[in-house]
């Protein structure tokens, strides 16, 4: 892409430390978003998955609203089972 045509998207990308603040922001949105669907789809609610998974529910409750930080693959791993879903590693396909 040239200079002309790139996006302030791309821009931004270009320094370092935003990128990875951008990564970091977009991880936690993520796993927020599939929290929210995951509990939607199985009908259940914080308490109950807190019981099912041995997750406290404030922890559940930080998640669901991207306040959590430090999320241990632990945990993701217990609330994934719980709702039915294994979680799977991708080898990336972009530069970092």
């Amino acid at each position: 892409m040239n200079k002309k045509n790139e996006s302030t998207f791309d821009k931004f990308m270009k320094d370092k430390k935003q990128k990875e603040l951008f990564n970091k922001e977009y991880n936690r949105f993520l796993l927020s978003e599939f929290l929210l669907d995951a509990m939607k789809e199985k009908n259940i609610s914080v308490r109950k998955l807190s019981e099912k998974s041995g997750i406290s529910t404030s922890i559940i409750q930080n998640i669901k609203t991207e306040k959590a930080t430090n999320v241990t693959i632990k945990t993701v791993i217990a609330l994934a089972a719980s709702l039915g879903y294994r979680i799977n590693f991708e080898k990336m396909r972009y530069k970092s």
